[in-house]
């Protein structure tokens, strides 16, 4: 039987390369559709699926994942989407017990600025961030410009707690004069090593981030996602690292009232 083409029934095709199993890929010179010869659907197994999530938050390429782990580009894609619709609002922030300080701090700055882009360079997307100061977890982030509308979409994506009641320690950029309330707002120089070691692990595991690279996003939706994906997984470990090390704290501190006591 002749091949045709699944969606015009044309016989007028060529030949269009190989798809990611190895197999002959066609064009169609009617309609454009691409398709191959027998296809077959390709379940990937929930074991590869949970391999995928962990190599999205590490340095590579998604070429590279593809190689890695023999799927295509358009089925990587559609689960990335996926993953990503998925992600809490709330960042996986948990709260470990009551804090009076929040660490904030726009990464657009000249000294500690992280600028990224989509598209191309001159479409620069500054990516805003709210640490909490205690836990280091991070409670809210925007991306978008350096303005002042850009500032006030990060307060308003802060939790109403920390606004009632944090302080907030900023570089001296003007955008937040107009947004945070002055008797809470601190200008400090040399105050945000927290911060700014997040922002260098960013650029070392979000390959979007890293500097000279190939990789960049081509749309703002997956480039946003990107960012929210790695922050919802450095939450979780935050927070288990934190509530380890509190607990710790908490059991030298009854042993030793013990020994005290005794």
């Amino acid at each position: 039987m002749r091949l045709r083409c699944p969606s015009c029934n044309s016989i007028r095709f060529k030949k269009n390369g190989h798809i990611h199993t190895g197999k002959q890929n066609h064009l169609c010179k009617k309609c454009g559709r691409q398709f191959v010869q027998n296809p077959k659907q390709k379940l990937i197994p929930e074991k590869d699926r949970e391999r995928i999530r962990k190599l999205l938050l590490e340095r590579l390429p998604l070429l590279g994942i593809c190689r890695v782990m023999s799927v295509s580009l358009g089925w990587l894609l559609g689960f990335i989407v996926s993953e990503y619709e998925q992600l809490p609002d709330d960042l996986n922030y948990s709260v470990s017990m009551e804090t009076d300080k929040l660490l904030i701090w726009s990464i657009e700055s000249e000294v500690d600025e992280m600028w990224s882009f989509v598209g191309n360079k001159k479409n620069k997307q500054w990516i805003w961030i709210a640490m909490d100061a205690r836990s280091r977890q991070i409670i809210a982030f925007h991306v978008g410009d350096r303005s002042g509308k850009s500032a006030r979409k990060l307060w308003e994506s802060i939790p109403k707690n920390y606004r009632d009641k944090a302080t907030f320690y900023t570089d001296d950029w003007q955008a937040y004069k107009g947004v945070i309330p002055k008797e809470r707002h601190r200008v400090v120089k040399g105050k945000g090593n927290h911060i700014e070691r997040f922002n260098c692990t960013m650029r070392q595991r979000i390959s979007r981030l890293v500097r000279k690279a190939l990789s960049f996003s081509k749309k703002l939706e997956n480039h946003i996602g990107a960012i929210k994906y790695f922050i919802c997984h450095y939450n979780l470990q935050r927070h288990y690292m934190y509530s380890t090390t509190r607990n710790l704290i908490f059991l030298t501190t009854v042993f030793y009232d013990i020994i005290i006591i005794e």
